[in-house]
């Protein structure tokens, strides 16, 4: 029989209240519905932890990101690198409903990053849900349909917003993108007045203002008159054209040099004789970015005031096209073939400095790379040459990602110019910086490399090192190298680094920018 004592005992074993579980929570707002916003994600986070007994130790937000995919998304990767290296401290993950995890065009995709989480021993809990998510045969139907339908939102509401767009764009209105070099982008009301000019990184506040495209400063739409000339009339290349302004002291947009992809893009434009043309391109839905044929755009003929006749620019489209013969797979072959027993050997450079001859993006299209060009008329590069490839995928995402950097760096409210002469990003007339993009090399055995060469020679205060992702497309993550704590002028960084150069790695921009912004010394002082 048990004693009084034994059974106090038992009744104050059972007065403890349980251990609360260890938690993460996930939140991701996107741009499309307020009452998503990572606040309100976490409050309802807040009240099921409150109710089930979990105790929030970590937060990963995503904030402003699209779920179609895990690109962009830093907090999503960071969580998933911390449950497989099992950092983690927590035994579970609530986020708040399956369309906030993620609205994946591939349901399985989705599924895949919560396996990984299951295999580590953490369960995932939807709080806003209407099911347990247990691994019982319901809930699993119930979560893959949610999983399907959040992908088909998506879709659906991509082919609303482009039917829409497409609308806009037939009325004369611009559709995004920088406006071009010679132009400006106005914002008008919905009675078509105008209000103000927006300047580079600035966008529309109201959803009934519209954009149209207006002419720029004098000195650029005389730039852009003589650009014609100097290809119609002079027979000048783009690349001759290029060089001249060059060493005129001319520069492009936002103080860049002239190139010939410059030079190009400002002949082939029909922007340059009012025509508003939409869908050239396609990405949607963060799918494989594709060039459209000509019968898929969207045009509005005379929409914005011509910088350039009609007639001067057909006859640059004449030019251009008639240059720009459709060749056989052979007679690429042929002319390549010829080009390296003319020199010796073939590059990249060396195709494209040659005037009758397509180009080396012609030999990548054609034959997937240029060193499957080169095998196929028996020429073997003397080292590997797969670093052309990775080099030329940086040049051409480049200057996307350097004027996404330079946005966010005036959308803080700081200021920043490229110095043309030197390449440096000058902020706020105070600090100079060296924008570098680091290509990711991969191992035997499979890790990550990347190298990073300091200037030595002109000494930036700061260098933001970019390391790319293993496809060298898209960005990875940052560090940011003050020049007087960095004394090593090349460093081969690994994935992790020890606290040496990790005390400098950022996973995002969101504090880079914050200290780009300056405080007026009388605010400062209030």
């Amino acid at each position: 029989m048990a004693s009084k004592n034994d059974q106090q005992d038992r009744d104050n074993v059972r007065d403890i209240p349980p251990k609360p579980i260890r938690a993460a929570q996930y939140v991701r707002m996107s741009t499309e519905h307020q009452r998503y916003s990572t606040e309100n994600q976490s409050e309802a986070i807040a009240l099921y932890a409150e109710r089930r007994g979990f105790e929030i130790v970590e937060t990963y937000a995503d904030e402003g990101k699209s779920g179609l995919n895990l690109e962009g998304r830093s907090a999503l990767k960071r969580l998933i690198s911390d449950v497989n290296a099992g950092t983690n401290t927590f035994a579970a993950i609530l986020v708040y409903d399956i369309s906030r995890w993620g609205r994946f065009q591939d349901a399985d995709e989705s599924a895949y990053y919560e396996f990984i989480c299951k295999e580590a021993g953490i369960s995932v809990h939807y709080c806003a849900e209407q099911f347990e998510n247990d691994g019982s045969l319901s809930a699993t139907i119930i979560k893959n349909m949610k999983r399907a339908m959040a992908g088909e939102y998506s879709r659906e509401l991509s082919a609303k917003v482009f039917a829409g767009q497409c609308r806009l764009v037939s009325l004369g209105f611009r559709q995004g993108g920088p406006p071009g070099f010679g132009l400006r982008r106005q914002l008008i009301d919905q009675l078509g007045q105008p209000k103000a000019a927006l300047g580079h990184g600035e966008q529309k506040s109201l959803q009934t203002d519209r954009v149209i495209l207006v002419p720029g400063p004098e000195e650029e739409r005389d730039l852009v008159r003589r650009i014609y000339d100097l290809f119609v009339n002079c027979q000048l290349s783009e690349k001759g054209i290029a060089e001249q302004l060059n060493k005129e002291g001319l520069v492009a947009e936002l103080g860049l040099p002239w190139s010939k992809g410059r030079i190009h893009q400002i002949l082939t434009n029909e922007k340059y004789i009012g025509n508003n043309v939409y869908n050239r391109h396609s990405y949607k839905l963060k799918m494989k970015h594709v060039a459209n044929p000509p019968d898929m755009w969207i045009r509005a003929p005379g929409a914005f005031k011509p910088l350039i006749s009609p007639e001067m620019f057909d006859s640059a489209r004449r030019i251009i096209l008639a240059r720009a013969k459709r060749f056989s797979d052979a007679e690429l072959l042929t002319l390549l073939a010829q080009l390296q027993e003319k020199y010796g050997f073939v590059s990249g450079i060396v195709i494209d400095e040659q005037e009758n001859m397509p180009s080396s993006t012609t030999y990548r299209s054609r034959f997937g790379s240029l060193v499957r060009a080169y095998s196929l008329i028996g020429y073997t590069p003397d080292r590997d040459y797969r670093y052309i490839e990775i080099n030329r995928l940086l040049r051409s995402h480049y200057q996307h990602h350097l004027n996404t950097i330079i946005d966010g760096i005036r959308a803080a409210g700081g200021t920043a110019q490229v110095d043309c002469r030197t390449g440096l990003v000058e902020i706020g007339g105070e600090i100079s910086a060296a924008i570098i993009f680091c290509r990711c090399l991969q191992t035997a055995s499979g890790r990550l490399r990347w190298k990073l060469r300091l200037d030595n020679q002109l000494k930036p205060d700061v260098t933001l090192a970019v390391r790319m992702e293993a496809d060298n497309q898209s960005i990875r993550d940052f560090y940011l190298l003050p020049w007087i704590d960095i004394a090593a002028l090349q460093l081969n960084l690994k994935e992790e680094n020890g606290l040496y150069l990790d005390a400098y790695h950022i996973d995002d921009l969101s504090a880079f920018y914050r200290l780009t912004d300056r405080t007026p010394i009388e605010e400062a002082a209030a």
